[in-house]
């Protein structure tokens, strides 16, 4: 089968070697495999059409979304599915299927008024971060109203999330299937492009990590946690991540891939259930929708 890998420039420009070993192993089960940037392409957008079995979409960037979006709408099979990865990209989106599939998450709120994150506050820090952001860009602690004074108004939509006290690392969790991993690292803003400690994966994690597959539709994904007080807390969803730090993930993945491809397995984006409880707009207690 014909397959075409959706990568995204990296930085320092060499291929990842995961992808390197993947695509040599499914070349090995008889598959063609390309690869390709879209930023580095020329797209004739009236030429988008599918001409490969498989698209495995390995970029979070606008234009390889949408691409991808093009042709997952003339029947294109991708994995991650294109609705899913959109899906996973949006952090409201993500963080209401993740709370609605019993996943432990942040109270998360979002605006484009920085009036509305001061109000947001309450004498506790929060995480304020972009709605679409990728990489933990633009992610930053706000302590009081203080910190807003001054500021322009933000360029698109914000997250304001609880802050949950960790132990200084995040917790990267790694998902094939159902094949979980699991790295420790210390948060930074480029801390995606460290390679993280591996770590057993408790059973607790697992099963969030299963829960979260279920909820988002992702057959490949990531899971940044936070070990709090009252246990792991999922922060943000990443579809198919770098890996980064995991042993042994090519040999899975690999065959994880060939069963999409073959169709031996599918993924498929559940319905979410409705809100328990209404929405919360600004001080004001709303039903949304």
């Amino acid at each position: 089968m014909r397959l075409f890998v959706l990568t995204a420039r990296r930085v320092p420009d060499v291929p990842s070697p995961l992808l390197v070993e993947v695509s040599e192993r499914l070349r090995a089960l008889g598959h063609e495999v390309e690869h390709g940037t879209p930023e580095q392409m020329l797209v004739d957008a009236a030429g988008v059409t599918p001409g490969h079995d498989l698209y495995l979409l390995k970029s979070h960037t606008e234009l390889a979304l949408s691409v991808t979006a093009a042709l997952a709408a003339q029947g294109a099979r991708v994995l991650n599915p294109y609705d899913a990865c959109a899906a996973a990209q949006d952090k409201l989106l993500a963080n209401r299927r993740l709370h609605a599939a019993g996943v432990p998450v942040p109270r998360t709120f979002v605006t484009a008024d920085y009036d509305r994150v001061a109000e947001c506050l309450d004498g506790t820090p929060k995480i304020v971060k972009p709605l679409r952001g990728h990489r933990g860009e633009g992610v930053e602690v706000v302590h009081t109203d203080a910190d807003l004074v001054g500021r322009p108004e933000p360029a698109g939509p914000l997250v304001v999330q609880e802050l949950i006290d960790g132990p200084g690392e995040d917790l990267k969790v790694y998902v094939v299937g159902d094949r979980v991993w699991a790295v420790r690292k210390p948060f930074s803003p480029t801390s995606f492009s460290v390679s993280g400690r591996p770590v057993p994966v408790t059973r607790e994690v697992e099963d969030i990590a299963l829960r979260a597959a279920a909820a988002t539709g992702l057959g490949l994904f990531g899971l940044d946690i936070i070990e709090g007080a009252d246990g792991p807390v999922v922060v943000d969803t990443n579809y198919f991540p770098g890996y980064k730090g995991c042993l042994g993930v090519a040999g899975p993945m690999a065959a994880y891939v060939h069963a999409y491809a073959t169709g031996a397995v599918d993924l498929v984006l559940p319905p979410m259930p409705h809100a328990a409880h209404p929405a919360v707009v600004g001080r004001e207690r709303v039903s949304v929708g």
